[in-house]
């Protein structure tokens, strides 16, 4: 082991001084550069990857979310027009935008909820606000001990069918 590390140490000692060029900056802000490595002869130079294209998401006027009573354990599907609020149980959830990816991107739709419970006393309590993703409910899931409400999809339209449950 002491051998390898000895030359490997002896090979970089050779290795760096005929390598390394001192390059003095003009602006004696500029910190001096390290030393350039040179590429072998006859290797190829190819430049770097270019930076991926940003998403581009559009927006759309319908949410389709799925909630679940966790005390019945019943499943619904509904959807929610931007800015318009619906009830699921207790909650009250208020699309506040929802956007989804450009066909040509992965896929991704995401809304951001505003959520509130209505208690006994007819007050309203805050229960989620933020962003929600369909392809990641958990990255930013709502914490409730009844309800759990999470984003399926957004749309262009709303469809015929409001709300499904399964038993």
């Amino acid at each position: 082991m002491f051998t390898r590390l000895a030359l490997i140490g002896l090979a970089v000692a050779l290795v760096l001084p005929a390598t390394a060029q001192e390059v003095t900056p003009a602006d004696p802000a500029v910190p001096p550069a390290g030393p350039e490595v040179q590429a072998p002869v006859g290797a190829v130079q190819r430049p770097a990857p270019p930076p991926p294209p940003a998403r581009k998401f559009d927006p759309m006027p319908v949410a389709l979310l799925q909630g679940l009573d966790k005390v019945t354990a019943r499943t619904s599907t509904f959807e929610a027009k931007v800015g318009e609020p619906v009830t699921f149980g207790q909650l009250t959830i208020l699309v506040k935008a929802c956007q989804k990816a450009s066909p040509i991107d992965p896929p991704e739709s995401a809304a951001f909820l505003d959520a509130q419970e209505r208690r006994a006393d007819g007050t309203m309590v805050p229960v989620f606000q933020g962003w929600m993703f369909a392809s990641s409910p958990a990255l930013s899931a709502m914490e409730h001990p009844v309800y759990d409400v999470w984003v399926k999809d957004c749309r262009k339209s709303d469809s015929k069918a409001r709300s499904s449950s399964k038993p």
